[in-house]
């Protein structure tokens, strides 16, 4: 079966690519660990390629206090080799009910980096979420007055919208009225999938002379489209929220990705899912990319014969944004093929890896 995974081109180059490249040690700034079993069998996995990365909070129960942050931390950290040097950056769950307060406190102490938004019933436990954003406002307005960003799932859950459509409804529906009411309120756009967000972000004014709105690019959208999901059957490991979109969209975020651009960073949305979730009446949404998510966004840009503003786009654009001091420490990648394994052994339940079966053309060594 033909990969499912294609340059913009479509095409082989001759030009020269270099044997090896050493870039700042990069942050992944959208990353689910899940929580117990399946944490401790994965957390390892981000640990090894990134120093930092944004921790989502949609747990069952959500994590929507201080308190659960501080615990949720220990625990991550608990399930990490002793040798790690890693940082989880917490985040809150917005529900209607959040106190204002409460996020604040946790902002100014240093445990809550940011604060989510799910929209209720847009992907994974996200039952607990925001039934309308006008329920939310009080909570946005101290947000905005102690510089604490917004990190958006960016689709309406309106089941008369067609899924591929969802996106750009809500940046106009949800996301345009926001932005006007909350001037200086920072926002990410998390996992865009579509030219819509692309050019949305794009278009919006600076904040005295920097982005005061971003947004993260997986690598699943990077490397293939909504025709993957039924390739010769329907291909449930290819199944993520938001979903992958057209061909034309999946082109415009390889731009996006590779322009050099400051409001486009990585934000893998590596979300583990077990085998038999996956490959189930349910079908779960989630993308297992922690295992050689920095070596699929090298080959992106490779390919795209970008591989000078690969270090923005890994190490530099995301801490920026968050007002964050850059890494002090290197990674280097091989150029090499490596096999990606049919299926990972947890120690609970299998789970299925982004690319499984395929091969990557990077490897990271050291």
């Amino acid at each position: 079966m033909t990969s499912p995974y294609r340059p913009l081109s479509g095409e082989d180059s001759s030009r020269s690519v270099p044997a090896s490249l050493t870039i700042r040690r990069p942050d992944d700034w959208h990353v689910h660990l899940r929580d117990g079993d399946m944490l401790r069998a994965v957390a390892h996995y981000t640990a090894r390629q990134f120093a930092r990365a944004i921790i989502m909070p949609n747990l069952a129960p959500p994590v929507t206090t201080v308190a659960a942050a501080r615990g949720y931390r220990d625990r991550i950290m608990t399930a990490l080799p002793d040798h790690a040097d890693f940082q989880p950056l917490m985040t809150a769950y917005l529900t209607d009910e959040v106190e204002p307060e409460e996020l604040a406190r946790g902002h100014e102490e240093g445990v809550f980096t940011a604060a989510k938004l799910y929209p209720a019933g847009a992907t994974t436990n996200s039952a607990h979420g925001v039934t309308d954003v006008a329920n939310i406002y009080p909570v946005l307005e101290r947000m905005q007055q102690v510089g604490m960003p917004l990190l958006v799932h960016g689709e309406v859950t309106d089941p008369e919208i067609d899924i591929f459509d969802r996106e750009a409804v809500f940046l106009e529906k949800v996301l345009t009225p926001v932005l006007a009411d909350f001037p200086s309120l920072k926002v990410v756009f998390e996992h865009a999938t579509t030219e819509d967000a692309v050019q949305f972000v794009t278009a919006q004014p600076e904040i005295d002379g920097s982005p005061r709105i971003a947004a993260t690019i997986t690598p699943h959208h990077l490397m293939f489209s909504r025709n993957a999901i039924f390739a010769g059957g329907i291909r449930p490991h290819f199944y993520c929220l938001p979903i992958a979109k057209r061909e034309r969209h999946r082109l415009a975020l390889r731009r996006a990705a590779t322009s050099g651009d400051a409001r486009f960073f990585l934000g893998t949305d590596t979300a583990p899912h077990a085998r038999p979730a996956k490959e189930s009446g349910c079908g779960c949404a989630g993308i297992f990319n922690a295992p050689h998510a920095l070596e699929s966004y090298a080959q992106v840009f490779e390919e795209e014969e970008a591989l000078d503003r690969f270090e923005a786009f890994t190490s530099e654009n995301g801490p920026r944004f968050y007002g964050l001091p850059l890494n002090e420490g290197t990674v280097t990648l091989a150029r090499a093929e490596v096999e990606v394994p049919d299926v990972l052994t947890t120690g609970v339940e299998p789970v299925v890896p982004f690319r499984a079966g395929e091969r990557t053309s990077w490897r990271m060594v050291g």
